[in-house]
């Protein structure tokens, strides 16, 4: 196992529920959302300046659009935010019920985007996992998760890597990049005893998962061939919610927190918890995938109009 390193604090944002960390390649900003202060946050590690930007709904996840502009999976729906006049424009909502919200995803390497769901409670069994086609059709791809999470493919294009939280694993797809089908399930590895359950995920050039995991105080990087634990980033806050490789040469681990569920007696011992940390790993990341849509171009047009 590799020398352990410790994050250190990038942004002291207090944030309630942390998440959906992505860097955008072309802006060299970091964008992440609070889900549940309702806020897009775009960062600029350069200038060290944080926008916010309300959401008025819980917030799952970011993903960048080609062209221009976002993706974000709000409490009612997927919508189109528009970076330079901050509007947001509705796109499809799949969701069954008012009790069920969005939580993590991102872009496959079509650019098709994935999202996954959760129920308010956390009831067993009750959400899935969605993807949203270049057409903007939105199609059920998993059933009976109970809190989706991290989700990358490898380099190859022909494996899915996808976290259901509560069940404490990594698990892989046979991935088919052209259609975007998945199948044969299975564990690649397990969350090690008192590391806390697997939360958001991100892939390195040499093909390893870097899970963020909630209650463990760490980011781990994990072998997926062989389900070993090689590296934990250790970061001042218990629950540590997702990262991303960024950066200008995507060799910086961005990692976000949360203060959400925290006692005041943790908050007083880890009082940074709910911000964004960072950490050179020495170890570069893979560029994030954009939503490739016509679709999309075709929207903006009539909501210019």
């Amino acid at each position: 196992m590799k020398k352990n390193l410790t994050a250190s604090l990038e942004i002291d944002a207090k944030a309630t529920l942390g998440e959906g960390t992505i860097w955008h390649p072309l802006e060299n900003r970091l964008y992440w959302v609070d889900i549940e202060g309702q806020k897009l946050h775009i960062y600029d590690p350069e200038t060290r300046t944080d926008r916010e930007f309300a959401t008025n709904q819980r917030t799952g996840t970011v993903v960048p659009v080609a062209g221009g502009g976002a993706l974000l999976a709000l409490q009612n729906g997927i919508y189109f935010f528009d970076t330079g006049t901050g509007s947001f424009h509705f796109i499809n909502n799949p969701l069954p019920d008012k009790a069920i919200r969005f939580n993590d995803g991102k872009c496959d390497p079509s650019g098709r985007f994935w999202v996954g769901s959760m129920h308010l409670d956390q009831t067993t069994g009750a959400a899935a996992l969605y993807r949203m086609d270049k057409d903007a059709s939105v199609h059920e791809v998993l059933k009976g998760i109970t809190v989706s999470n991290g989700i990358t493919w490898s380099h190859d294009k022909k494996t899915m890597y996808y976290i259901d939280s509560p069940l404490r694993t990594i698990d892989a797809f046979d991935y088919d990049d052209t259609s975007g089908a998945i199948n044969n399930r299975r564990m690649v590895a397990a969350i090690p005893d008192g590391l806390g359950d697997p939360d958001g995920m991100a892939i390195d050039t040499e093909g390893k998962l870097w899970v963020a995991l909630w209650g463990g105080y760490c980011v781990g990087r994990f072998d997926p061939l062989t389900g070993d634990l090689l590296q934990k980033i250790e970061v001042p806050a218990p629950h540590v919610a997702s990262c991303a490789f960024g950066g200008k040469n995507l060799d910086i681990l961005f990692i976000s927190t949360a203060r959400e569920g925290m006692s005041a007696k943790q908050l007083n011992e880890y009082p940074f918890s709910g911000g964004i940390f960072s950490v050179r790993t020495g170890i570069t990341g893979v560029a994030a995938n954009f939503f490739q849509s016509s679709a999309i171009t075709n929207l903006k047009y009539c909501w210019e109009k």
